[in-house]
């Protein structure tokens, strides 16, 4: 497996530090806000790479944090009259919950910083001993001068990281680049007892001294979202390798890109809550699938942007390329529906007249047709290269695609290969399933909610519907054809398309627009 790597700027072999095993440490929410579209990307990009490497046989500890003492929920709680550490408990609440709706499976250990707030003071300590940190009135800084190798994660000189410094200038700091690893208490502010007095830590710290805590001084891959590479990961790097306790901390360091937004009026800008121009997690999920934003954030490799397209209306904004993610759901659940119906039928009748005997019995011909025969060899080489599920998603999007000719052109197909492949074809959904976290649902019940959700959208009467259906029936058991066919008409013409079989109309669904082989 090649991953790419921040640090060297190259794709490089992963190799684990201890053989079978893999510890991964990655940044967390500071709990102040519910979270966006933004965060999302970061921790379904994550949850994939583990559940990949999980896949591989691999022992993965997986470590994500939560930042509950920051300066950002100190202001929000005064503004709101709370607790800090209140409401930093009713946001991590909040978190967890949108995780959940997403799919993402729950960390091995998920520390908070006022839960280590000794391990953080003891590592200050460290770097105060061994002179890369120093004590003013109480903060405690890190110098930036007395570290060699800082800016290297970041591929930035130190004079130039000095020139372009944009950070508020504090006289009592040796240089301005130098930051706080322990922060003096002020009036109306929690705090704890320290050896340089009452206070409470910086940001960067928590996350040297807990994934210390976790994973050992040194381990295998660090994540998080491009902008934290600079400073905040660089700033990890330097006083975790300073403190003496690490030789070279993360061996491999992974970042996933931004999602801009993207309308026809303004173009396309970072999705951030400083701009105001972001959606929480709840927002579209109380619009869309979940399912629907996890699969359009797969659709593009974890290092790249990700453009949100939002399409202003009086009504409220709407998600097109959501509703386009929804669509493929659709066809999805419903392919898979198909194939497990097919299988599962014990005459055999879904594979529509397939021929009983097939020519692999007789030596000749394939086991399983392509591409089914190989995708789950294809899927692990696409995840192989730096976990690209841009690519194994259009090896899913393949798969649908043979599974629904198959079952349209099953007659006169050896019955054998049919099954054997329509078993591959399973095998493969389960992969996608275990992998990238979708196609977990019940068919029956998503398919359900989403014809609800079009017959709301087009004003179809559900109930009408199987009125009519019903009165279709009586229809062709009357041998009143003619009727029949004009209520199958007029159901078509408002997007119904029936579900027949010999025994009658099994369901019925909403008629959407084909879905290309692409994902």
């Amino acid at each position: 497996m090649r991953l790419y790597d921040t640090a060297t700027r190259a794709k490089v072999a992963f190799e684990p530090l201890e053989a079978g095993k893999v510890g991964i440490y990655v940044c967390g929410p500071t709990v102040y806000d519910y979270c966006h579209v933004g965060h999302a990307r970061c921790y379904v990009a994550f949850d994939v790479i583990v559940r990949y490497l999980r896949q591989l046989g691999l022992a993965v500890t997986y470590v994500r944090n939560v930042t509950d003492i920051d300066d950002k929920i100190i202001r929000r709680a005064q503004e709101q009259g709370e607790e800090p550490l209140a409401l930093a408990a009713r946001f991590t609440d909040a978190f967890h919950e949108d995780m959940r709706r997403l799919g993402n499976r729950v960390p091995d250990v998920e520390p908070t910083v006022s839960g280590h707030l000794p391990e953080i003071i003891a590592l200050v300590e460290r770097l105060v001993a061994s002179d890369h940190a120093y004590v003013v009135d109480g903060d405690v800084y890190f110098a930036v001068d007395r570290f060699a190798d800082y800016g290297a994660l970041a591929a930035r000189q130190l004079d130039e990281l000095q020139a372009g410094a944009r950070v508020e200038v504090d006289p009592r700091k040796r240089s301005p680049l130098d930051f706080a690893l322990w922060k003096a208490a002020k009036p109306l502010e929690p705090s704890w007892p320290s050896p340089w007095g009452a206070g409470r830590p910086g940001w960067h710290i928590e996350c040297s001294a807990m994934s210390e805590r976790y994973l050992g001084a040194t381990f295998d891959l660090h994540g998080g979202g491009m902008d934290l590479a600079f400073p905040h990961h660089e700033n990890e790097r330097a006083q975790s390798r300073a403190s003496g306790g690490a030789t070279s901390f993360a061996r491999y360091w992974l970042h996933n890109g931004f999602i801009n937004v993207r309308t026809a009026e303004l173009g396309e800008e970072k999705m951030s809550k400083s701009l105001g121009n972001f959606f929480t997690i709840r927002e579209v999920c109380a619009r869309h699938e979940p399912e629907a934003l996890r699969l359009f954030l797969l659709g593009t490799h974890y290092r790249n942007p990700i453009a949100f397209e939002i399409d202003a209306r009086p009504e409220g904004p709407t998600f097109p390329l959501l509703e386009e993610a929804e669509r493929r759901l659709g066809y999805a659940y419903r392919t898979v529906q198909r194939v497990r119906s097919a299988r599962s039928s014990a005459a055999g009748a879904a594979l529509s007249g397939a021929a009983p005997m097939g020519p692999a019995l007789a030596g000749s011909g394939p086991a399983v047709l392509p591409p089914a025969d190989a995708f789950r060899e294809r899927f692990a080489a696409a995840m192989d290269d730096d976990f690209n599920t841009a690519a194994a998603l259009g090896l899913l999007a393949e798969l649908l695609a043979q599974a629904n000719k198959l079952l349209d052109q099953a007659k006169g197909q050896p019955r054998d290969v049919v099954a054997r492949t329509l078993a591959a074809i399973d095998a493969g959904l389960e992969t996608v399933s275990a992998v990238l976290g979708l196609l977990g649902d019940d068919p029956q019940a998503f398919l359900q909610r989403r014809r609800d959700k079009l017959c709301q959208a087009r004003a179809i009467d559900a109930a009408q519907v199987a009125a009519q259906i019903a009165a279709r029936g009586a229809a062709r058991r009357a041998k009143d054809f003619k009727q029949a066919d004009a209520l199958r008409a007029e159901l078509s013409a408002l997007g119904v398309e029936l579900m027949d079989r010999p025994d009658g109309t099994t369901d019925w669904v909403v008629r959407e627009e084909p879905v290309s082989a692409t994902p």
